[in-house]
């Protein structure tokens, strides 16, 4: 899959030139990679929150640049951490029948029958790298985790294999697994330690009784 987003070459001076265009609502941004010599951009911003929104940072993005169109992929984006702004991104011209490695998100689907029962769904590995052409690019990888029990887990190598690309990653680094709560434990050693403590506290009250008994015993 692949969306259309128009960008326009820019001037790198002034700097004042720059402020102006993120006062137009621009971001900024470079391409370069294959058959593309390396040129700062321009383009709307809200035009590219909006396909990072709904495809996600995989997608294959062609760019229309002075009456031609580079198909590229995000190969850098710097937003900043307290506003959706797009501080700079950076496209690289691609070669559509060659492969490509990326990150992909991990994402659990369902509710794990060990989970139903008391147990702790825990997520260990949030993204895998995967090998293929830029068009057929993952958005996402979908496990689904209902079938996992207490006890059960699920590793790279149980990933789903599909026809459009291929996982990169290690089949043995584990994704998902169903543990058992640590909270009854937890719970049942604080007991325990309170108990003790108690005992302690008793066998030393006791030991104090005894000891004052025999000091009065020698006076008397």
């Amino acid at each position: 899959m692949s969306v259309t987003l128009k960008v326009e070459e820019r001037e790198v001076r002034p700097r004042s030139l720059r402020k102006q265009l993120r006062h137009e609502g621009k971001a900024l941004g470079v391409v370069y990679g294959y058959k593309v010599e390396s040129t700062p951009i321009a383009f709307d911003e809200k035009a590219l929150i909006k396909v990072i929104r709904e495809h996600g940072e995989n997608v294959l993005v062609a760019l229309q640049i002075g009456g031609k169109k580079v198909n590229t992929l995000i190969n850098k984006l710097d937003m900043d951490i307290f506003t959706p702004t797009v501080k700079h991104v950076e496209f690289i011209a691609v070669k559509m029948d060659e492969e490509t490695e990326v990150e992909t998100d991990i994402v659990l689907v369902g509710e794990a029958a060990g989970a139903k029962l008391g147990g702790y769904l825990s997520q260990t590995l949030f993204k895998v790298t995967v090998a293929a052409t830029p068009d057929k690019l993952p958005e996402r990888i979908e496990v689904d985790v209902t079938e996992l029990g207490l006890g059960d887990s699920i590793s790279v190598a149980d990933l789903p294999e599909e026809k459009d690309y291929r996982v990169v990653t290690e089949g043995d680094i584990q994704v998902v697994a169903v543990v058992e709560s640590t909270l009854e434990a937890d719970l049942e050693e604080a007991d325990a330690e309170a108990a003790e403590a108690t005992e302690s506290a008793d066998d030393s009250e006791a030991t104090s009784e005894e000891q004052t008994d025999e000091n009065k015993e020698e006076k008397e």
